[in-house]
């Protein structure tokens, strides 16, 4: 049987891979989880009222757009957030989680040729993996960017060569970026979307850690592009309630951008997605329009900051996020600190080099690990304080 080569070199998804390394030893230690970005603050009681009242709406095909209601109300929230305004009926697309989106986009947005020429996908790295398969699917050339303290933690995608960005299609950016926790500044989006309209390439914007932040709200790239009056579809930004409202297991999120992107995204989808649920959208659509629940959510992450900064101020290299709700903490070896970790006392952390690729002999990240600070404060207190012991005492 003959299989893709695009796929061939693929290496395995950071978690299983991280499973071969440590689930062949014992934990030296009661395990503490601090690996995945899964959420563990309580999500809002009211969410199973919702679900039970719309619970006959599983007799029925989920709208496969979203709703009219959702779509009104993540439009109403953008406008909230960012003062953008977006026509809920043409620039907002529902989505079943935002990786499910940011794959699809690439598939229904990427030709085939650009200039002439295999079309390129900018990435970060280390980067959220589903954007280089997602390049890799429409037979596009990944190309990684570092983006590591010398760059600002996010990839300065004006050092690419112009004769590659004649051939760029797509440049994806998340931020607050996953894992440093980087926050693109306007000045940032607006010199990226400004590269972007001169070498004619899309931005999409993954924003899914936008509400969890230390004092500032980070800017959007939409926010950005409208005030620029940038090409409507020169810019998709990304959004999720997985970490905002701490539903991972909902999945939901949205897509908006120009009319014609979202057009071709929703013919895509109408074959080929997995539209949610329609009680999970009334659910959506609540927590959408509140955010109580969000500010009480991000006081929670403000005290970890706190944890995080007192235990780690001193250990040499370290930098406090700006946002989201990773530490990306310097080691000599990534793999080699993990394993240490795990062995000795069941703390569980991801190698930073599993999120990134190597590219001319360096792989950014090799030197680093991801601390997902979603324990509960006592928890997460007591893993980074054996942590600290363990790595740098």
């Amino acid at each position: 049987m003959v299989f893709p080569e695009r796929f061939s070199n693929l290496p395995d998804y950071a978690f299983p891979r991280l499973r071969k390394l440590l689930d062949v030893h014992e934990p030296g230690g009661d395990p503490i989880a601090m690996t995945i970005g899964e959420p563990r603050h309580a999500f809002p009681p009211w969410i199973a009222e919702i679900l039970a009242q719309n619970l006959n709406s599983f007799g029925n095909y989920p709208v496969n757009e979203g709703s009219d209601p959702l779509r009104e109300t993540q439009a109403a929230w953008l406008a909230q957030r960012y003062g953008v305004s977006v026509d809920p009926s043409q620039n907002v697309l529902a989505l079943n989680g935002t990786r499910e989106g940011l794959y699809n986009a690439c598939m229904a947005l990427c030709p085939e040729q650009k200039n002439d020429q295999q079309p390129v996908v900018l990435t970060p790295n280390p980067f959220y993996q589903v954007y280089a398969v997602a390049a890799l699917s429409v037979g596009a050339e990944p190309i990684y960017l570092p983006a590591t303290p010398d760059t600002g933690d996010l990839p300065d995608f004006h050092s690419v060569d112009s004769a590659i960005l004649d051939r760029t299609a797509i440049a994806y950016i998340c931020s607050p970026a996953n894992p440093q926790g980087a926050v693109a500044s306007e000045a940032y989006w607006e010199a990226l979307i400004t590269l972007a309209e001169k070498h004619d390439f899309k931005i999409f914007a993954d924003e899914c850690y936008s509400e969890i932040y230390r004092d500032t709200p980070p800017p959007g790239a939409l926010q950005v592009a409208q005030k620029m009056d940038a090409d409507p579809d020169r810019v998709l930004v990304f959004h999720s309630l997985s970490k905002r409202s701490n539903v991972p297991g909902l999945r939901s999120g949205f897509c908006a951008g120009g009319a014609e992107s979202i057009t071709r995204m929703k013919q895509l989808r109408s074959y080929a997605g997995s539209p949610l649920p329609m009680p999970l959208q009334a659910v959506a659509e609540r927590l959408w329009a509140d955010e109580d629940h969000v500010e009480d959510n991000r006081a929670l992450y403000q005290a970890k900051y706190k944890i995080a900064d007192e235990i780690l101020a001193d250990v040499p290299g370290y930098q406090a996020p700006e946002a989201g709700f990773f530490l990306w903490l310097p080691v000599e070896n990534g793999e080699e600190a993990t394993l240490k970790l795990w062995r000795e006392t069941g703390v569980r952390v991801l190698p930073g080099a599993y999120l990134a690729r190597e590219v001319d002999g360096v792989t950014p990240g090799h030197d680093r690990i991801r601390v997902a600070m979603v324990a509960e404060q006592e928890e997460m207190r007591r893993g980074l304080k054996t942590l600290r012991e363990t790595l740098y005492d």
